[in-house]
């Protein structure tokens, strides 16, 4: 049995995207969907002593439809410098700053990036490591990309050799089961729910 999730990327994800990909064996990013602005693919928020402060990573639009989050640039390298300076000023008193900045700093200082995706994969790939998930992530266009929302879902989920689909629960409003069922495949939905210790 093995199990797939397919999620668009996002930057620095939220606790629950983590959960996910540590759930299933391959998880893979779903960025061949069209980039939505005022969302989370480029953009995301910390609590700061003044309130909440929204970090964004400048990318260019080139119109208002039919831009894919892999086809999206990012429009210069001064909001790197300027995110980590947020995280330093608000964080660095914080229990395991220090042990996390050893990884997270040179992803801002010591890199640049061309795209969103290679972007958000990157930053996907280090937070996993650095909570030992092993899971393999690879990318949509690695695969064949049929029309239909579900149709595309269950054959990348087929490409890459799932018997179990594993989804978030907003997208039982378009998912046909059916689908999935005609492939053999099964469909489970994820539990975002945490126990708070």
């Amino acid at each position: 049995m093995k199990k797939v999730a397919i999620v668009q990327s996002n930057y620095i994800p939220w606790k629950g995207y983590f959960d996910m990909i540590s759930a299933v064996d391959e998880f893979i990013l779903y960025d061949d969907m069209q980039y939505t602005r005022r969302d989370w693919r480029n953009r995301n928020q910390i609590k700061t002593a003044q309130g909440v402060q929204w970090l964004t990573v400048p990318v260019h639009v080139k119109g208002k439809y039919h831009q894919k989050i892999r086809e999206t640039e990012i429009d210069g390298s001064q909001w790197a410098s300027d995110h980590w300076r947020a995280f330093t000023q608000n964080y660095r008193r914080a229990p395991y700053f220090h042990e996390i900045a050893t990884w997270l700093e040179p992803l801002y200082i010591g890199e640049s990036y061309a795209q969103l995706s290679q972007l958000n994969r990157r930053f996907i790939e280090a937070i996993c490591r650095y909570l030992n998930i092993e899971t393999v992530i690879s990318n949509s266009w690695d695969y064949t990309l049929e029309e239909g929302k579900t149709e595309r879902l269950a054959n990348l989920c087929a490409e890459a050799g799932g018997s179990e689909y594993i989804s978030g629960p907003s997208a039982k409003d378009y998912i046909e089961e059916s689908v999935f069922a005609q492939r053999d495949i099964k469909l489970t939905w994820f539990d975002y729910r945490h126990v708070r210790t």
